[in-house]
């Protein structure tokens, strides 16, 4: 079955985000206790990833500068090619709204479960501690 043998081609919403301390100190990630995101992989190697952290704001008419900060501050989005070894994923940013991040490879384990995939980071350092993240994905039928 497709799903099974680890296609990733289609959209993908958020449905949890996680991090475990290098101590195993386990919590929620920087984007909240209640992210949505929604991550596209394409057949002909294309990424679009998008999460919109718990608790966002809407802005005022136009916003004011520290409203407009906040709601920068609260989204992440990036765009690239992606290519696939066994389990490992690497995310080619070509765009993103973390301009550090343009460039950059950003290296995933990938698993399956049915339909849902569980992407994790490298150990990364946050905040005065190393971090793995983890973010659990479910497919969302074809609108075809």
């Amino acid at each position: 079955m497709e799903r099974e043998n680890g296609n990733l081609v289609g959209t993908w919403k958020l449905v949890s985000a996680s991090s475990t301390t290098s101590a195993g100190e386990r919590s929620e990630t920087p984007y909240g206790q209640s992210p949505v995101g929604f991550l596209t992989y394409t057949a002909d190697g294309r990424i679009t990833a998008m999460i919109s952290y718990d608790g966002r704001k809407s802005l005022t008419s136009g916003g004011t500068v520290e409203e407009q900060a906040e709601a920068f501050k609260t989204f992440l989005a990036y765009a690239g090619r992606y290519t696939r070894s066994g389990d490992t994923i690497t995310h080619s940013v070509e765009i993103s709204s973390i301009q550090a991040y343009v460039g950059k490879d950003l290296i995933r384990t990938v698993t399956f479960h049915g339909d849902q995939i569980t992407l994790v980071t490298p150990p990364t350092p946050m905040n005065g501690k190393i971090r793995t993240f983890e973010l659990i994905w479910e497919r969302l039928p074809s609108c075809s």
